[in-house]
Order: structure tokens, then C-alpha cells, then sequence
């Protein structure tokens, strides 16, 4: 089966969260099933270029705004999948890939991702043979499917085409003022409760789940959380309408990159058969943070995140006098909202013997305490899935987490044998705070903490399963293609 992926970022070309991460290793894991897989996303100023292709070298965007001009760039092949780059330096060459230097969104976003959805659809008419299914990713891509519906629906080219769109985040639909709906090639009728409206605005991401033959999200519990109108951003309704069409499926993790037996930027490598090591990074992380005579007998609580509200670190200044009365080391890692960051400066300045911080994007960091903590926290509002509570698992650093999305789905209660983390349901900062006590309570307990450790380092997140589930939904899409065709 051909399946190309639409998207705006992916590793190793671009990145800005973990989109790029599943839009990496998907396609890889897809590939290593039997499939022809490829991607196509836009060359930003950070992406190095490819070989731009002679017979897509001018395709022309037809933006009812003002046309536009776009190469279609041949890119790596890693683990057989075949990269494309849109090549649209007046759209794309910029600092950032969705914001200017200081936050801001660019005004011109709309345009920029509208003519990209229109740019992969027409380079794949000049790259290969039609493909069974295209899979889109969150609103950036949303119109895809909604191009495919109306201004390419009696193309033969993607007569046997279905498309899948899977939402990484709700929170961030895509929404602009009325007018772009007259900028990007789509008719005025799509702006209305059924098509791309939404309380007077453009929603792409709502022209993405109303158009696409299915709509995955990135955990099973978050697949239902978005139905909800707590976590529906106001499209639970929408949702709700094509629940039969919903899937969760939980994203995957690189244990290439995320495992403490072959991991290089940690010091010192271990095993679930031989934890050594693990002492050795708590050590060294803690002398690293600033730490001159460790105690290493202290319980070490890392956080590597990005700081937002969406985060749960609220909860952590509520309780915040209460976790530097134990006799504990906070690690915390990130970058984000000034609040936060200003947040944790601040209690590292208050409590430099408890909070230990750096904020700031450190890769080798973010290892080296997931290797060097004894737990990790993960306290979010909603999480679609989360990867850092899985690394936790492989790495025998025990997840505190809030009972939502993908926490939910990967952290099993621990009761003294079974399970491999801790859990809070309520957003509370009084539930986060028991949590992390019975956490700890456990930690005083050799035995029942060697068997937690045990117990999550023998989890398998790996993205074979995620793919063979996405593979399943590709066949039936497919079967149904078929079926109406012989019908027709």
C-alpha cells in the first residue's frame, strides 16, 4: 500500500514538538511493515536542502489571494522512506516555523499551510503513482482533506484515495478571522456550522475532522477526553458526529535514542539485570545541577517539560513549601511561558538545596535526568499522550502522573507488586501532593521500589504495535474504496 504523510514537521529536518517525533518514526515503523511510505513537508531556513526535482521544479499554488510559486525538493531516505520538501521560500524561509523570534504567531499562517496543502497535493501528481491513503497531521494539514472533497473531487489521480487526520493536540486548532476563507480557494459555503466555521471564525481543524475518512487522536483516553466538552476546545459536538470514525491509537517511543543500556549522553549505561549504573547517573546529575556532596540517599524528582499551563506547574507552586520540608532534590528542565520560567528561577532561588533548575532546550540534559531521577512528574491539565512518562518506564524512573490522556493510558497504579507509577485524578494541587507522598512512601521501601523500577523497565511502548494499528485502518479504508467502486 502507498501512504504519504502530510505534515509540517519531522525529524531530523524540523521540529518544535513531538509531531515531528511520530512523524519521524511512524512512517519508519509503517515502512519496516511491508508498506511504501513517504512525507512530504515544507523546506523551512533550517532544512537543508534537497535535489529539486526538474519536472516539479514550478508548480503553481492557486491561492484565490495571489498565486504562488513552489519546487518540489527530493529529500533523504531514511529506513526506506522517501522525503519531499515544498521548496516556497516566500512562505517558509524564516526564523521559525510557525512563530516569529519573539512568540508571535506570523499573521500570514493561514496562507502559509493553506497553500501547502494545495502544494503536496499537486507534487503528488508529479512524484509516483497515486497513493491509497494520506495521512494528515493536526491543523496544519487539516485542508487536505477538505481540498480533496471539493476542488479535487473529480480528479481520477485520487479516485482511490482516502485520508486519515490525526489530532497530536486539540488545544491548537487552527483558528482565523473570517476573511482568509476567501484567500485560500474554498467557497463561502463552507462557512457555516457543517463546514469550516466556528463561532465567526476559520477553523481548520474543524474543515479536517468534518472531511477526512478518519480521525485518529494519539491515545485512546484523550480519543474520548475530546468528545468531552471539558477537553473539546468546543468541538466535542463535531466530534461526537464521527465518534464511529474515531480512533485512539498511542503514539510510540525510539528506544534506539531512549534506552539506558546503549544510551551515550548518559554516564554511566545500565540494565534491569544491573541498575548500577542508574547510582551513578544520580550522581553525577546532581553534581552537574550544582550539587558539590550529593546526598544520594535523597530522592530525586525530575521534570523535563515545556513550560505551560496546559503542564500542571500551577499545582507545583501551590505545593511547593510542602515538597522543600522533605528531604528531596527537584530537577526541573524546560522552556516556555514567562510565568513558569520565572516560576522555577524562583524557587531555585529560594530553595537552591531543593530546586535545581535550568531553563533552557538540553537534549543531553533531558537524558541524564531521566537516567539520574528517582521519579519523574508529569501533574498535566490533559495530555494527548505524553512521551517523557514512557522514557521514565524504560529508564526504571518511577512516573507521577494525573490520570488523563496518555498518562492514563501507559501508568498503571502501583500497589505494592503489580503496576508501574503513581496516579492523581483530581486537578488538585492537595491530590498531586498525595500522590507524590505515597510515591515517596514507597521509595523508603527497598524491596517494593526495586520491584516498581522492575516493573516499568519491562514495558514495551515500541512503535511496531502503533503502526500495525494505524496499518488496520489504512486496509479498511482502502476495502471500502473497493467496495464502492465494484458497487459503481
Amino acid at each position: 500500500m502507498r501512504i504519504v504523510f502530510v505534515a509540517s514537521e519531522c525529524v531530523p529536518f524540523s521540529k518544535t514538538g513531538g509531531l515531528a517525533d511520530v512523524v519521524g518514526a511512524l512512517p519508519e515503523a509503517l515502512q519496516a511493515l511491508g508498506h511504501k511510505v513517504e512525507v512530504i513537508i515544507p523546506r523551512y531556513r533550517t532544512t537543508k536542502p534537497g535535489t529539486i526535482l526538474p519536472h516539479a521544479s514550478n508548480l503553481t499554488i492557486p491561492l484565490t489571494s495571489g498565486f504562488k510559486s513552489a519546487a518540489i525538493q527530493r529529500g533523504d531516505i531514511i529506513k526506506g522512506v522517501q522525503h519531499y520538501f515544498v521548496d516556497c521560500p516566500e512562505l517558509f524561509d524564516r526564523d521559525g516555523l510557525y512563530q516569529t523570534k519573539d512568540g508571535k504567531d506570523y499573521p500570514d499562517n493561514a496562507l502559509r499551510f493553506a497553500a501547502f496543502s494545495l502544494a503536496a497535493l499537486e507534487a503528488l501528481k508529479h512524484v509516483s503513482e497515486p497513493p491509497e491513503v494520506i495521512h494528515c497531521h493536526d491543523w496544519q494539514t487539516s485542508l487536505v482533506p477538505v481540498y480533496l472533497k471539493r476542488l479535487y473531487a473529480g480528479d481520477p489521480f485520487f479516485r482511490q484515495t482516502s485520508t486519515v487526520l490525526t489530532i497530536h493536540n486539540l488545544g491548537y486548532p487552527g483558528l482565523f478571522p473570517a476573511e482568509v476563507l476567501s484567500q485560500i480557494t474554498l467557497d463561502s459555503d463552507l462557512f457555516n456550522i457543517n463546514g469550516l466555521e466556528f463561532f465567526g471564525k476559520v477553523n481548520f481543524l474543524k474543515g479536517g475532522i468534518f472531511f477526512s475518512d478518519f480521525i485518529t487522536t494519539v491515545s485512546r483516553r484523550y480519543a474520548a477526553e475530546i468528545q468531552t466538552p471539558e477537553l473539546g476546545y468546543g468541538l466535542d459536538g463535531v466530534l461526537r458526529s464521527r465518534a464511529d470514525r474515531i480512533q485512539g491509537i498511542l503514539n510510540g517511543v525510539d528506544y534506539e535514542a531512549w534506552n539506558p543500556a546503549t544510551d551515550r549522553l548518559i554516564p554511566a549505561r545500565y540494565t534491569p539485570q544491573n541498575l548500577e549504573g542508574k547510582k551513578v547517573c544520580k550522581k553525577a546529575l546532581l553534581m552537574r545541577m550544582g550539587v558539590t556532596q550529593p546526598a544520594l540517599d535523597r530522592p530525586v524528582i525530575g521534570i523535563v517539560s515545556r513550560f505551560a499551563v496546559q503542564k500542571g506547574f500551577d499545582l507545583i507552586a501551590e505545593i511547593a513549601e510542602e515538597l522543600v520540608k522533605t528531604d528531596l532534590y527537584i530537577v526541573a528542565l524546560g522552556t516556555g511561558e514567562a510565568k513558569y520560567e520565572q516560576l522555577f528561577r524562583a524557587l531555585a532561588a529560594q530553595y537552591p538545596d531543593k530546586f535545581l533548575v535550568k531553563v533552557a532546550y538540553d537534549n543531553e540534559l533531558a537524558h541524564q535526568i531521566e537516567a539520574g531521577s528517582d521519579i519523574f512528574l508529569m501533574p498535566s491539565r490533559y495530555e494527548p499522550c505524553g512521551l517523557n512518562q514512557i522514557y521514565s518506564l524504560k529508564y526504571g524512573t518511577v512516573p507521577v502522573v494525573r490520570a488523563t490522556g496518555g498518562l492514563d493510558d501507559t501508568i498503571q497504579e502501583f500497589d505494592g507488586k503489580e503496576g508501574t507509577g503513581f496516579k492523581f485524578s483530581d486537578y488538585s494541587a492537595a491530590a498531586l501532593l498525595g500522590a507524590i507522598r505515597k510515591a515517596l512512601e514507597f521509595y523508603r521501601q527497598p524491596a517494593a521500589w526495586a520491584q516498581v523500577m522492575q516493573n516499568g523497565m519491562s514495558q514495551d511502548f515500541s512503535w511496531t504495535v502503533s503502526a500495525r494499528a494505524y496499518a488496520e485502518i489504512y486496509e479498511r479504508l482502502r476495502a471500502a474504496k473497493v467496495r464502492t467502486k465494484m458497487a459503481s
